[in-house]
């Protein structure tokens, strides 16, 4: 039921691929030059997410200001190497491919008994170590590769993927994605393969899920972008468990997509009172 629910209503988050790169392209430049840098430091997984988000990158900056960095682990699929490496070859961008598995391996041996979701979450953060050591190497920011989905369903590692300096696909939903990335010149590998965070053999992330991306796409459209309620968006023939399944989620996941909490006990406390934009440039002190 959900599916061909999901897939009727996916037509209503078309959007034109050329101005969404042209507004994305011009936030990326906007946002790295007005930190006082060029050049930009991107994780290339082999996914789609990565790919659109470098092609964006070179397409804003430059392909030769934009470094690609692949972390693989020991288990990591060889087709997600590949098809990094496609990018890499298709744009012309500088890169560098550092594996992480003997800074991972100490600590996963460590505890026996860790988890999938533990070790996937410890590669992720040493992934964004890397990435920024290699921003101080190079002088370059880190930029994001998560989608809109991820971030509302909370399919993301704090200090890991989320932990970057700007995030120039994340309002976008998956299928958005898709859409932008056959604009763009993705090679059709990338784009139709099943999405996967490549933590373990086999691994996807619908399948970690319990839902497709395009099931997914489509209640979230409902419950955010056209501010449905739960009942209303079961009404457009979805299950009422789903939706409130997938709502649960977005409201158990936004400290996620929130800076830290900070106790107010002043005048004027950061992120209650004393507010500005990320770009804010007030001179210190009175004048």
């Amino acid at each position: 039921m959900t599916v061909d629910t999901a897939a009727s209503l996916l037509p209503r988050l078309r959007i034109n691929p050329a101005l969404a790169t042209r507004i994305l392209t011009g936030f990326i430049r906007d946002s790295i030059t007005k930190a006082g840098m060029q050049r930009a430091v991107i994780g290339l997984s082999g996914g789609i997410d990565s790919a659109v988000s470098a092609y964006l990158a070179a397409q804003a900056l430059g392909a030769d200001k934009v470094l690609a960095v692949r972390m693989p682990y020991k288990t990591s699929s060889a087709d997600s190497l590949a098809h990094a490496e496609a990018v890499i070859e298709d744009l012309g961008a500088p890169q560098l491919t550092l594996p992480i598995s003997e800074m991972a391996d100490p600590l996963i041996e460590r505890f026996p008994e860790m988890s999938r979701l533990r070790r996937g979450n410890i590669m992720a953060r040493l992934r964004m170590i890397m990435l920024y050591d290699q921003s101080m190497a190079w002088g370059g920011l880190v930029m994001g590769t998560s989608n809109k989905t991820e971030f509302l369903l909370g399919y993301s590692t704090i200090y890991g993927d989320s932990g970057v300096a700007l995030h120039p696909i994340a309002d976008l939903y998956k299928a958005q994605v898709r859409q932008l990335a056959r604009h763009l010149g993705v090679p059709e590998a990338i784009i139709d393969k099943p999405p996967s965070a490549d933590l373990w053999v086999g691994q996807t992330d619908e399948s970690e899920l319990g839902f497709t991306y395009d099931q997914a796409d489509a209640v979230l459209f409902l419950l955010v972008d056209e501010r449905y309620t739960v009942a209303e968006a079961a009404a457009e023939g979805f299950s009422r468990d789903f939706v409130a399944q997938i709502w649960e989620r977005v409201k158990a996941n936004h400290y996620k997509r929130t800076m830290p909490n900070i106790a107010k006990l002043s005048k004027r406390s950061i992120g209650h009172d004393f507010l500005y934009l990320r770009d804010y440039t007030g001179r210190a002190g009175r004048v």
